[in-house]
């Protein structure tokens, strides 16, 4: 069994709440309020800024030009591609590029993000990638998993190009890049290296949940 199989088999009880959670349900079915949505793309545009950092990272520790150029590649998509859906959707609100940088973290997401960073300036190439995976591979899974069960949702006038782009072959080929690497250098690691990949992983798929729970409820600083 693949290393990045025992994760997915470990995590999947998470994954499943978070794939069912009602925010998630409502962007299938679009019934999801738009002010819930307006709260999302506010908060996940602030962490996509610290997401592109660890991707930036992910060149600086990488060991030969090809894993560097991917992990430029990740970073550009997520700069020009990713960010750019989420200003398309905030102008449709009325809402300013400088805005949505001015956005003030909820206190999850800066939790998240200072979680995944850390991990990433302290630890090895894997352990940054078994930090950020959960996002990304959970992300895609969501995508293809509306598609499938609610196949109008591409159609949709206001989330049909969210799930568009994260049931996409093009982002799946990027998290299946990263499945592969993570695999590829977790080969012949300790199990005590292991674990430590492990509880990033599960960490991370944890902090998923919390934050699609967090953007539902309206969560942000009490005062």
């Amino acid at each position: 069994m693949k290393f990045t199989d025992s994760l997915y088999n470990k995590v999947s009880g998470i994954w499943e709440k978070t794939h069912m959670h009602p925010f998630v349900v409502g962007i299938g079915k679009g019934d999801l309020p738009a002010d819930s949505f307006i709260h999302y793309m506010k908060q996940d545009y602030v962490f996509l800024i610290d997401y592109s950092r660890l991707f930036a990272l992910g060149s600086v520790k990488a060991r030969d030009i090809e894993t560097m150029a991917a992990f430029a590649k990740l970073l550009h998509e997520t700069l020009h591609g990713e960010m750019e859906l989420h200003r398309g959707y905030a102008s449709r609100f009325g809402i300013t590029n400088h805005q949505l940088e001015e956005t003030k973290p909820a206190p999850m997401n800066l939790a998240y993000t200072r979680y995944m960073l850390n991990v990433a300036q302290n630890g090895s190439l894997a352990e940054l990638i078994s930090a950020l995976l959960p996002c990304m591979w959970s992300y895609w899974e969501i995508g293809t998993m509306l598609v499938r069960e609610y196949p109008e949702s591409k159609e949709h006038p206001l989330y049909g190009e969210w799930v568009t782009m994260y049931s996409s072959d093009e982002f799946g080929e990027l998290a299946t890049w990263l499945i592969d690497l993570l695999d590829e250098l977790a080969d012949g690691k300790s199990e005590k290296e292991l674990s430590h990949l492990e509880e990033h992983f599960l960490t991370t798929s944890k902090f998923e949940y919390m934050f699609w729970d967090m953007v539902y409820q309206g969560g942000d600083w009490p005062v």
